[in-house]
């Protein structure tokens, strides 16, 4: 019997539905689910800022996500690493990562170890990035406009 791990990477900032249907997606292709949580300095190395969420918190609420069998700290940026450390025999990623080159290099360097790429449906009406944007816009003043926090 094949015992599938899988792997689902992500930063996991303001946990939305969208982290929910990628770990949702991926435990019902492996047998066992491994979450990677960026850690604050990799996400700040990849987005141009730290997340919201500190790193132990966003690993709280992943780790109690019941589709997830354990969770894991990435904190080097590339995957082959981390692939070194945990040794999953697929990837799991939005699909906005398809078709582009970080996307095409993630399935170059996969493909070297027999690891492989699925790409799920990226929700596109909710993201960290705009949820982020709506609590600044929230906070931050607008031109001609004096606003204090609530």
């Amino acid at each position: 019997m094949v015992h599938r791990v899988g792997y689902a990477p992500g930063v996991y900032d303001l946990f939305h539905i969208g982290h929910l249907n990628i770990l949702r997606h991926a435990r019902s292709q492996c047998d066992y689910l491994v979450a990677g949580v960026v850690s604050d300095e990799m996400a700040e190395l990849a987005k141009g800022r730290r997340p919201v969420i500190p790193l132990p918190e966003r690993l709280e609420i992943v780790r109690s996500v019941r589709h997830v069998d354990a969770a894991f700290v990435e904190t080097v940026p590339d995957k082959l690493e981390t692939w070194k450390q945990v040794r999953f025999d697929v990837i799991f990623k939005g699909d906005d990562w398809r078709g582009t080159e970080k996307g095409e290099r993630l399935e170059r360097d996969f493909a070297t170890v027999g690891v492989e790429v699925v790409y799920f449906p990226y929700t596109v009406h909710t993201s960290s990035t705009l949820l982020t944007r709506a609590l600044d816009a929230l906070v931050t003043p607008q031109p001609g406009e004096a606003r204090t926090a609530p």
